[in-house]
């Protein structure tokens, strides 16, 4: 599996061991120091998918994901945040910003190409559907990473997006927390389900203009939530 990957990374010896490795598997590789710099690369480039350093000099790792993941011409982009800071905290923050997976360094590459191929394949698998999807009210532009009910947009978050999309395209289906975390936050999310729950409420909150939609939201006790037939 072939594509296209920026690294951005400051210590110039971390990121000539990645880009060994990487261009030793067949990837096209790009390469950014610092955090305006990965912008102006992604937007030119579009890269399938980033290794972003958390600590950056001027615009950190966490800005620079914010900022492509709240647009909607970069919010497809895979990222892999890759920082000598391994609090738990700055793990959820990355991965509720949109990150796909995590890393702390010292790293092995071994283990960063198998995470940069499972990325790239769930990514591919899970890629944004063509076009729109009408709910009621609620209008979905999965190209665009926007959802509006009537003429309101919605202020969503990455994930709450992709937890909205993941619902609306299998209504009925009984999802549990686990299940959720799987497919919203990723294989390698080992998250507290209640993270799960906090979600699950903001969006609710952010439904609540339609309470019909609102309440298409339904916890199964013991089990997880669905969103019902509208």
């Amino acid at each position: 599996m072939t594509g296209k990957i920026l690294i951005v990374e400051d210590e110039a010896n971390i990121r000539e061991l990645v880009r060994f490795n990487l261009a030793k598997e067949g990837y096209v590789v790009l390469e950014a120091e610092d955090g305006n710099a990965a912008l102006a690369l992604a937007r030119r480039e579009r890269p399938d998918l980033i290794v972003l350093d958390l600590m950056l000099p001027g615009m950190d790792g966490l800005d620079v994901c914010r900022i492509l993941k709240g647009s909607s011409e970069t919010a497809g982009m895979a990222i892999i945040m890759l920082t000598a800071k391994a609090e738990e905290v700055d793990k959820i923050i990355g991965l509720e910003l949109g990150a796909d997976d995590y890393m702390v360094k010292p790293f092995s590459p071994r283990e960063l190409l198998a995470r940069i191929k499972a990325v790239l394949r769930r990514s591919k698998r899970d890629a944004p559907l063509a076009g729109e999807l009408v709910v009621g009210n609620l209008k979905l532009n999965f190209s665009r990473y926007e959802a509006h009910i009537g003429k309101v947009k919605l202020e969503l978050t990455p994930k709450e997006f992709e937890l909205l999309k993941l619902f609306v395209t299998d209504m009925g289906k009984v999802f549990t927390r686990e299940q959720l975390l799987d497919k919203v936050w990723g294989y390698e999310y080992y998250g507290d389900t209640r993270t799960v729950d906090v979600h699950i409420r903001h969006l609710r909150a952010k439904l609540s203009i339609d309470p019909v939609l609102a309440e298409a939201i339904e916890t199964v006790r013991g089990v997880g939530y669905r969103f019902r037939e509208i």
